[in-house]
């Protein structure tokens, strides 16, 4: 059993921060992530950099862009998950492009961040016939191996979009509660339980549901149908605001705690 596996079956409804990696610098991530563990967040997802993040909005995109000012590169990511996983059990999750992996190299970016400790990656632009298709050749240079691969659905996805989802997922599928990019409000009520039905028809994997879920409230409103929420952009704008205080990790904490975690 993965790690994700396990911290599912042990928590039937758990809370998913997104963190960009090297905002505003690699150690307040560090710091950051471990502040959001401590607040009660079960799985962190972690977002390598990205020059061209087009599932993103604006404030994820500023992020990244700041991020980039660094010169940090995928080595000093996997080195942060290394640090993190001497210190926490949570889930540890990349998201990113397809574009960084496969400048890395697919085969080598899993192998070195399995080994650090990661669990799993989302590539926002990676479709389940291209992952299947790397696995078929066996090229290992190609091939994404020893992390839980999640991939992406939406409520306008059809029935067989879903499925091949399904089918190539580990870990979790990450349902998105609308279409766009990142940052602009949701309603869950609207469209997520109906998508998630007939995710259910495919698959018995947890399914963790993002884009426009921006307070505990509406985590509350997206645990009654499905098994995680997703926080990405309240919480990269939260950061961004207070990116120059002296306990910016501190502050992320208690920002949660107050603000985004169910009691």
């Amino acid at each position: 059993m993965s790690r994700l596996s396990e911290i599912f079956s042990n928590n039937p409804k758990c809370f998913v921060p997104f963190v960009t990696a090297g905002h505003p610098d690699l150690e307040a991530t560090e710091r950051i992530v471990l502040e959001l563990v401590e607040a009660g967040s079960h799985i962190v997802e972690i977002g390598i950099p990205f020059s061209d993040p087009i599932a993103d909005g604006p404030v994820i995109q500023t992020s990244s862009f700041r991020a980039l000012r660094h010169g940090y590169g995928v080595p000093d990511y996997i080195e942060l998950i290394r640090r993190l996983r001497n210190r926490v059990d949570a889930g540890l999750v990349f998201m990113t492009y397809m574009n960084p992996v496969w400048s890395y190299g697919p085969g080598r970016l899993a192998r070195e961040a399995a080994e650090a400790g990661l669990d799993g990656i989302i590539i926002s632009d990676l479709t389940p016939e291209e992952h299947l298709r790397f696995r078929e050749q066996g090229d290992p240079r190609n091939c994404v191996k020893g992390l839980d691969i999640i991939f992406l659905a939406a409520p306008t996805s059809s029935d067989e979009r879903l499925r091949k989802v399904s089918r190539a997922s580990g870990g979790f599928v990450y349902l998105v509660a609308r279409t766009g990019v990142t940052g602009k409000k949701s309603d869950v009520e609207s469209q997520v339980p109906a998508t998630i039905r007939r995710l259910r028809r495919y698959s018995d994997l947890p399914i963790a549901v993002g884009f426009g879920i921006t307070s505990a409230r509406d985590v509350r409103r997206v645990w009654r149908y499905a098994d995680a929420a997703v926080i990405g952009t309240a919480l990269v704008r939260f950061v961004d605001e207070h990116r120059h205080d002296a306990d910016l990790p501190g502050q992320v904490g208690l920002f949660a705690r107050e603000h985004l975690i169910p009691g």
